[in-house]
Order: C-alpha cells, then structure tokens, then sequence
C-alpha cells in the first residue's frame, strides 16, 4: 500500500511541476505584446526639425554652467557661444544643429529646408567657429561639456563628413578646427581616466566613448580609433552581471549597462563580444526577456523628462545589438515599447523637453533600420 502511495505522490509533484511550467509559459506567450516598428519619415521629419528650429535661435533660458575666471567672462550666451548659444545650454545646441543637419540629408525635400539651410550658412561660419574655439582655450574651461558635449559635437562633424552637399564640405571645412581640438582633448583625457564614469547622465563614460568612436572610423582617424578600443577594453572587458534591475535612477536619460554593451559591440570582434555579452548580461538572449520603460513623472520637469531620453537611448543600444545578431533580433521588439512610449509626447512638449529630445528621438528611429 505505501508503494503505491509513494508512487502517487511521485507523479502527482511531477504533473504539478508540469502543469505549473505550461502555465508559465502560456502566460509568458499571452503577455507578449508586438509593437510596431517606428520608421522616420517624411512626415514625421517635418514634425521633428521644427523642435531644433524653436530652439536653436533660443537664447533664453539658457544654463551656461561656466566658471567665472573675471568680470570679462560675464557675457551673454550669444556673445560666449555664436554658434551654439541656444536650445537652453551648450550640448543641446549641439543636438539642435545635429537634427537639423540629419533631417536635412535624409530628407532634402523638407517643407522647411531653405530656412534649415539658411541658419546653418548663417551660423557654422569660419569666424564664429574661432570664437567657440577660443572659449574652450579658456583658463577655466579645459573641462567645459567633457565628455557629452564633445561627443555631439564629434556626431556633428561625422554627420557633416558623410553627408553629400556641397554645403556640407563648407560647414565641415568651417567647423574643423574646434573639431581637432575635441579630438585632441580626447586624446589628452583617456589616458589619465583611471576608472569609467557609470552614471545614468551626461558624464557616462561609455557614451562618450561611442559618439567618438563613430567619427574616428567615419573619418579613419586611426589614432582615436586605437585609443578608445583600448580604454574601452580597459575600462569594461572585465564586467559581469550588470545590474539593469538597478535602472533607471530618477533622472536617467542613458542607460549604463546598454551604452556600454553599445560601445563593445563596436570595438570587440564577434567572437569575442558575444562571450562578454552572455557574461555581461545572460538574460538579453532569452526570447522572453522584457525591459520596462522609464516612466516620465512629469513632462514640464527638466530632470524627470529624462526618463523620455532614457527610452530613447536604450532602444537605439537595443536596435544595434539585434540588427547585428540575429540572436537577439527578438529586442527589436522591446527596443519598439520603448519608443512607442515617448515619441507620442514629442509634439507640444514642454521647453525642458523639447530642447533636446528631439534628436535623441531620431537617433533612435535611425538606429531601427
């Protein structure tokens, strides 16, 4: 009798053990939800240039985060910067000048294509260009926009270099001299950084390292190129089990663990990115992986906007890991949520968005192809 007793229970655990696995993964199946892919076009490039057009010309509100050395460095934002005194402080004009020069090449037909051109001959001048140049020469300003500013300003002058247009050998010929000196600045910088900056913002160390690193290669500045594959080996080849169960913090608009998996894809070989990948983060490569979106508290906060931002970035890591490798072609799909979440919110945004997210939102569209 107890023979057959155990036996029950035997087969009793393993059908509720089965049982229990099904439903799971029933319920894994019914929760999956397909977003659909977002594809710049036209129209929505119409929509997007007029965000860097409300702010490139927008000198106040401006953060001009300076260091004052004298009474002669109380100048305003436009006598400071002439090229990039707008969009509320200097990086986001970077990324106001990046969007319209993007739009524009991908899309020349623009509604509004001669006024975007006519701001650009007007601003990217040679003399202007000296002036932002003589800014970061400055006593006090060695540090100014390090590593985030330089890295959209690198993505400018990448941008610029890949675009065919005759006015964009004028701007790019115009801009280079502040370009050199960025590089220079990298080259100067890297070698003294002991240890990467793992921060949801600007200072992200990971982020500044890939802008940059798309321009060497876009340009075959092989110097660069050698000394970010380097630090980035350095700084990263070693890590495992990133803690994205951590993301995002509150006022995250980069996401540390996929901007640095951004980064590794770029400078390790296949065979040797996805070892570190599964070390890195296992879970990426399960079907059923599913990553939350950063939820956005408030739209007119300029901090909790971030989390627009943070959507934004990881669905651009996410769309470069899976148009990569096939098997991970499944994040696609997250990469989809994420952008569905803030795109919508785009148009008509308050100022503390709309001032930048507009080029984080058609770099990640890009990025989808």
């Amino acid at each position: 009798m107890s023979k057959f007793l155990y036996v029950f229970i035997f087969f009793g655990i393993l059908f509720s053990c089965k049982k229990e696995t099904t439903t799971q993964a029933t319920k894994q199946i019914q929760e999956i939800v397909v977003y659909a892919k977002p594809v710049l076009t036209l129209i929505e490039a119409n929509i997007l240039i007029e965000l860097p057009l409300n702010c490139v010309t927008n000198e106040f509100p401006n953060k001009l985060g300076q260091t004052i050395g004298s009474a002669n460095d109380l100048q305003s934002p436009r006598q400071l910067h002439p090229i990039f005194y707008g969009c509320f402080d200097w990086h986001s004009a970077v990324h106001g000048y990046w969007s319209m020069v993007t739009l524009l090449k991908q899309f020349p037909e623009l509604d509004k294509a001669q006024t975007v051109r006519t701001i650009l001959k007007k601003a990217i001048t040679a003399e202007n260009v000296e002036l932002e140049l003589a800014y970061f020469k400055g006593k006090y300003n060695k540090s100014y926009e390090r590593t985030y500013g330089w890295a959209w300003l690198l993505k400018l002058a990448e941008t610029l270099h890949n675009w065919d247009d005759p006015l964009a050998r004028k701007l790019e010929t115009n801009l280079e001299p502040l370009t050199k000196l960025i590089v220079s600045k990298y080259k100067e910088f890297l070698p003294k950084l002991v240890y990467p900056i793992r921060v949801g913002e600007h200072t992200n160390t990971a982020f500044g390292l890939t802008f940059a690193y798309d321009y060497a290669i876009a340009v075959n500045e092989t110097e660069l190129q050698k000394l970010i594959i380097k630090r980035a080996k350095d700084f990263y080849l070693n890590d495992k089990g990133c803690p994205i169960g951590w993301e995002p913090s509150g006022f995250d608009f980069l996401s540390p663990c996929l901007e640095e998996i951004d980064i590794m894809r770029r400078i390790l070989p296949s065979e040797e990115f996805l070892p570190w990948l599964q070390n890195f983060m296992p879970q990426l490569k399960d079907s059923y992986y599913d990553l939350a979106v950063g939820e956005v508290g408030d739209r007119t906060d300029g901090k909790l906007v971030h989390l627009d931002g943070v959507n934004f970035s990881r669905a651009w890591c996410l769309y470069g890991l899976a148009n990569q490798f096939s098997e991970y072609s499944h994040l696609t799909n997250i990469a989809n949520k994420h952008v569905q979440y803030s795109l919508p919110n785009l148009v008509g945004d308050a100022y503390e968005g709309g001032h930048w997210l507009g080029s984080f939102a058609i770099f990640a569209l890009n990025s989808s192809n």
